[in-house]
């Protein structure tokens, strides 16, 4: 029933999604870091110049529970009932544990779950505030709501994936020692897991962090309580690739498995309209991730990756080619607002190439998985 409802819900929002404004990426013309400079100075809160240029205008830290009311914020996705669509209390899959309806239920004391809701810092607020606070302590880019239980047990540690969990939060949000095999080879220490619906919305966050506060990124490294967060491990204090290994395989591998949703297009375009005038890039274009960060790779589960071509992208005869020497074992199409639109299991290749016909005109994601791998490609239909 969940999945149906989102199913409407999407369907219902489609045409309420206002579009990139003309322009706003015209000069995001590089690949790898030069692109990532790119995209800073299109989001940040200096006037570079820049066609169409729109600057990050800070609106305090308090702001921030008046944006949590707006309808981006809400849950019009899975029971669609307008509580507040919270990571840490959503259940994508059954009933969800409770629910924030009211702006009463606003932090507070907390003993349990379920008593309030506050504002998480998804990059710990103690990573940076030694050098500065504003504005990075109020963008909603990466500040989120969260329920304050979960949020004061997920404490300052690293985002991963947990091996042993030694605590569950109600919605299955896990933490505890890092796994250290797979895509997340290289890191055993305490990591917080949330569950798979929020991976990639997580991931996307600290790819805008990196890339808004690209100048500052190695002044936050070094700052006096930067020493003490245990997210550090993260960053490697550069402005140009920003994350150690593992954690650059670990957000690339969220950020493809978990598409861009419809509920992360509303939020980018609310924050953008509606409160800082800035966007997140790798909501609006998700493959900037691996242009900017592929070659910093170190996990072969991504070898896929360097073996695929897929053509003509765009397309305009609704016919796609996926050309590869690796064997697909599935292809799932999503629509631009993260809907499955078909799941084709075991497709047949012909002389290396998979193809895709009669194809509606639109954008579509496709998630291509080989050998318990997966990437995502961004394709066209004129």
């Amino acid at each position: 029933m969940k999945q149906f409802l989102a199913f409407l819900a999407v369907l219902l929002s489609l045409n309420s999604f206002a579009q990139i404004p003309t322009g706003y990426y015209t000069t995001a013309t590089g690949t790898g870091l030069t692109l990532k400079t790119q995209l800073k100075k299109i989001i940040d809160n200096v006037n570079d110049g820049l066609p169409s240029e729109h600057l990050h205008a800070d609106q305090g830290y308090a702001a921030l529970m008046t944006l949590y009311t707006h309808s981006a914020f809400r849950d019009n996705y899975y029971e669609n009932d307008g509580s507040l669509l919270d990571m840490y209390s959503e259940n994508p899959t059954g009933a969800d544990p409770y629910s924030y309806t009211s702006t009463s239920q606003q932090c507070g004391n907390y003993s349990r779950e379920g008593d309030c809701y506050n504002r998480e810092h998804l990059i710990p607020q103690s990573y940076f505030d030694s050098y500065a606070v504003d504005p990075m302590k109020n963008d909603p880019f990466f500040v989120v709501p969260s329920d304050g239980k979960v949020n004061g047990d997920r404490n300052n540690y690293p985002f991963g994936k947990v091996g042993t969990a030694t605590y569950t939060s109600q919605n299955g949000s896990k933490r505890g020692n890092g796994i250290n095999s797979g895509y997340a080879q290289g890191y055993s220490g305490i990591v917080f897991e949330p569950v798979d619906d929020f991976k990639g919305d997580i991931a996307r966050a600290f790819f805008y962090f990196a890339t808004r506060y690209e100048d500052f990124m190695g002044n936050f490294y070094t700052t006096a309580n930067a020493s003490t967060c245990q997210a550090k491990n993260m960053f490697d204090g550069s402005t140009g690739r920003v994350f150690t290994n593992p954690f650059i395989d670990i957000l690339v591998k969220w950020h493809l498995d978990d598409p861009v949703s419809a509920k992360e297009i509303a939020i980018n375009n609310d924050i953008y309209y509606n409160h800082q005038s800035n966007r997140n890039p790798y909501i609006d274009h998700p493959e900037y991730v691996g242009t900017i960060w592929n070659s910093f790779l170190g996990n072969s589960s991504f070898e896929l990756e360097n073996s695929i071509s897929i053509y003509p992208n765009p397309t305009n005869n609704g016919s796609i080619s996926i050309n590869t020497n690796s064997t697909i074992d599935g292809i799932k199409i999503f629509s631009i607002n993260g809907q499955l639109i078909n799941d084709i299991k075991n497709p047949t290749k012909i002389n290396e190439t998979y193809t895709l016909d009669n194809l509606p005109k639109g954008f579509y994601f496709l998630k291509l998985t080989s050998n318990n791998n997966s990437i995502t490609k961004k394709i066209s239909v004129n």
